[in-house]
């Protein structure tokens, strides 16, 4: 019977105030669509990443290496049953001699039935077995032939070698879509390989072994029994399940991001809900305290009102559920470009249980603190006519408790990482924490120092911020952290186009040679200097690896479980040069660089930091190097700091002059091409001079680099608009709710003279100045994130570009004061006695 009577009393109770409570849920509803859509976009992505790694690898296992892989490790790998196919990948010019154009491309070249799962769809259909029964034809790549106009028929020149166009490359494995706008696939039989005349000591070849095993074999226990073996011939073994792990980790921290904003999305949602469910409350004070006449207790007034939020919420949720099960057919055509599977649309029921409990649990949280405030209206509350409402001193530490849990258990489910969730859980208490103290501080502010000297109009609408119902408190934090969030995003885009552009920018060079041999040096350097191009660097490489250091063997160092070598450093293939003087753009940190070796037993050489940090060597250490059959000793002389930003070469490992003169090798040279039609007719003629160069274009990356940012950061942007969408929802609602206590404010001005366009400028006082508080706070709590991501993580210059953040700042104050005149505009033009017709 009792609950009956709730249910009835709160329905009823609802009818007058149904709309402004809706409008208030609607910003749960955005805040757990966000929730939604990303998982659901992630579940996806998941699935078909599980679903077509076979496809995307192409066989059950398998074995890369960056020079020819070992024939003790051959004999293992090909002891597996099944089939065998090989490959050799590299990175070249090609020349296309029917429209005279050149194109830096990666040559796949191949032996056997590869791809075993999926299939290289090509135009036309047969053109795949064509290549492979004929080793003088290629396929390639359909967006370089639609771009130069080549057709099937038309030949294609490799190096020494011109191959006939038997097919246009429609899919290609070992390629996501990025690479190939400035490297497109050619395929080419690997028994052509020779005739390119392409691969020469110090080539940068990548040889790969595919391997189809029947089903019942276990292809993933035997890579782990040999995993480690393999790694120390620097061989990698890939199979589908490390392709999924790797394919699916690569997206990891994306949509962990993604979740991330749309969570705070949703705290914004929240916050906006305690804030309009307290002013909710202190409108109801006479209605409850009529309840407590009627005989209801504190315990069933309290759930009328609690039932009518969560009522209310469960809609707002279920709706916000099926918002986002619909934003997330947007998600994948954004994010096309830089996807490696073709992402499936399906409805993902665990990310719609996820983000409608999450939505549920957080809306109940943070709803039940201001109703709480409900059980202390009294019946004598029919008596007073103040406004304020019951003081609600009394701290809710453990819902403050609750909430932080909450939220910790979420970010801990969806990175797997506790730390992160309890770092990102401290700094977000500490941004709301700042924003609550600024909103305080505001308020203490005006009422402390008013201008008193100010206008009428002035001292009217600051005084709207301390006031009862204000809501500074509220604007501050949800306006403020959505600014924060939006601007963080426009800065962090910033700062990465621009140090991308600074890359290629004044005299930054965007040309790279490789691959030169020494009898081709001095004709090259004509050519570029026929061109007018200025030749910026022209060094040696050459390739050696390390067999030794500080007394143990590559080995041995590896072996050791205890030691601090990084494989990175103690694996790779060595490409050093030699030279005079240190490059001024590297920092010498510490020892001294000796530029000519001059005879002894001492050949000092330098390292990077980096590089001599992942050996665990230190000034003096001993190092022996294999050059190619020779060995040599070698201790370290200094460490440098070197800088990658910078478009040249530049080396780890730095030999003195009179050392590896006659050693093999082959030169790199870098210039600067001064506009892209120069860049297209010195490449040209290069490669009609000398096939076996390779060129790359800087200018052409870089291009792809920004494409790739833009659209990473247009999807960012998408879901963190979200928060601003959340933050003017809880401003509309806010003052819906408000509107009575506006109204009778506009009552008392207009009734001791004040003109309706006063009113009006108090109003737009009051929100210019919330609006320009809330944004600017944003901004700078963004600036100080974005300073710390730049030269913490990402390690950026802090160059940003100011237009857009005052863009914000306009947008987002320009927003408020529009939002709240529109709201307040029944305030402002109905007479007193109207108003006051309409209250008694």
């Amino acid at each position: 019977m009792r609950y009956a009577l709730i249910g009835r009393t709160a329905w009823r109770d609802s009818r007058k105030d149904r709309g402004r409570l809706i409008l208030l849920m609607s910003a749960i509803v955005l805040g757990v669509a966000a929730l939604v859509a990303i998982n659901s976009f992630n579940d996806n992505l998941s699935k078909d990443i599980d679903r077509q790694a076979k496809t995307l690898l192409g066989a059950d296992l398998s074995a890369t290496a960056n020079r020819p892989i070992p024939t003790d490790v051959v004999a293992q790998l090909d002891s597996l049953p099944g089939s065998l196919a090989t490959e050799a990948e590299l990175f070249s010019m090609s020349l296309l001699p029917s429209v005279d154009e050149s194109q830096f491309v990666r040559i796949k070249a191949l032996e056997g039935d590869f791809p075993f799962y999926g299939e290289v769809v090509t135009e036309p259909a047969g053109a795949m077995q064509l290549m492979r029964a004929d080793s003088t034809r290629a396929l390639v790549d359909d967006g370089m032939m639609l771009q130069y106009g080549v057709e099937v028929g038309d030949s294609i020149k490799l190096g020494q070698q011109t191959f006939v166009i038997a097919g246009r490359l429609l899919t290609s494995f070992g390629s996501i879509g990025v690479g190939t706008s400035f490297a497109p696939p050619v395929y080419i039989h690997q028994s052509a390989l020779p005739q390119t005349d392409l691969v020469q000591p110090g080539s940068l070849v990548n040889y790969t072994r595919y391997y189809k095993v029947p089903e019942d074999y276990d292809i993933d226990s035997w890579v782990q029994d040999r995993r480690q073996q393999m790694r120390r011939k620097s061989v990698r073994l890939t199979t589908v399940e490390r392709q999924k792990e790797n394919l699916q980790g690569a997206f990891a921290s994306l949509n962990n991001f993604l979740n991330i904003v749309a969570l705070v999305a949703l705290l914004l949602a929240c916050i906006g809900v305690a804030s309009s469910v307290l002013i909710y409350v202190k409108s109801k004070r006479q209605q409850v305290a009529i309840l407590r006449c009627l005989g209801m207790s504190s315990k069933e007034t309290f759930s009328v009102y609690f039932l009518q939020t969560m009522v209310l919420g469960l809609i707002s949720v279920l709706l916000g559920v099926l918002l986002g099960s619909v934003i997330q057919y947007v998600l994948p055509l954004l994010l096309k470009a830089v996807l490696p599977v073709e992402v499936s649309v399906t409805l993902s029921p665990s990310a719609m249980l996820i983000g409608g409990i999450v939505g549920m649990v957080m809306t109940s949280l943070f709803a039940i603190g201001p109703l709480l405030a409900i059980r202390d209206i009294g019946p004598l509350e029919t008596l007073r006519i103040s406004d304020d409402g019951p003081k609600t001193a009394r701290p809710r530490w453990w819902l403050f408790v609750l909430i932080l849990l909450t939220i910790v258990g979420f970010l801990w489910y969806q990175t797997s990482e506790i730390v992160q969730a309890i770092g990102f859980t401290a700094g977000l208490s500490i941004a709301f924490a700042v924003l609550y103290g600024v909103s305080n501080l505001v308020t203490w502010l005006t009422r402390r120092y008013l201008p008193h000297r100010a206008s009428y109009v002035v001292r009217q609408g600051m005084a709207n911020l301390y006031r009862p119902n204000n809501q500074t408190r509220t604007l501050v934090l949800s306006i403020g952290l959505g600014t924060a969030i939006l601007t963080v995003l426009f800065v962090l885009q910033g700062l990465i186009l621009n140090n991308v552009a600074g890359m290629g920018s004044g005299q930054q060079p965007n040309m790279v040679l490789y691959g030169i041999e020494r009898g081709q040096q001095e004709e090259l350097e004509e050519l570029t200097d026929s061109y007018d191009m200025p030749i910026m660097q022209h060094v040696p490489v050459v390739t050696m690896d390390l067999v030794e250091w500080r007394g143990k063997t590559k080995k041995q160092w590896l072996q050791d479980t205890t030691g601090t070598v990084r494989r990175w450093a103690a694996n790779r293939e060595a490409r050093v040069s030699y030279q005079e003087e240190m490059d001024d753009d590297d920092k010498l940190v510490r020892g001294e660089w000796t530029g000519t070796y001059t005879g002894g037993d001492s050949i000092l050489i330098s390292l990077g930091v980096s590089y001599a940090e992942g050996l665990g060597v230190d000034i003096g250490d001993e190092l022996v190097w294999n050059v190619q059959g020779a060995i040599i000793k070698t201790y370290v002389g200094s460490l440098r700091e070197i800088n990658f930003r910078k478009m040249e070469s530049r080396f780890f490992i730095l030999f003195p002059t009179g050392v590896l003169e006659a050693a093999p090798q082959f030169m790199i040279l870098v210039t600067k091409s001064p506009d892209k039609e120069t860049t297209a007719t010195y490449r040209n003629a290069v490669v009609k001079a000398m096939p076996n160069i390779s060129i790359i274009d800087l200018g052409s990356i870089l291009t792809t680099l920004n494409d790739i940012v833009a659209k990473v950061s247009y999807v960012v942007r998408f879901m963190a608009s979200f928060s601003i969408m959340i933050g003017l929802l809880v401003l509309i609602s806010s003052l819906l709710l408000s509107k009575y206590q506006r109204i009778r404010e506009s009552v008392l001005l207009r009734t001791i003279g004040a003109r309706r366009s006063q009113v009006f400028a108090i109003n737009a006082v009051e929100y210019l100045t919330l609006g320009s508080v809330a944004a600017l706070m944003g901004i700078i709590l963004a600036l100080l994130i974005s300073y710390a991501l730049a030269k913490l993580v990402f390690e950026l210059d802090f160059i940003i570009s100011w237009w857009p953040i005052i863009g914000i700042y306009v947008l987002i104050v320009a927003l408020t004061v529009v939002i709240g005149m529109w709201n307040s505009r029944e305030v402002v033009r109905a007479s007193p006695m109207s108003i006051l017709r309409r209250l008694g």
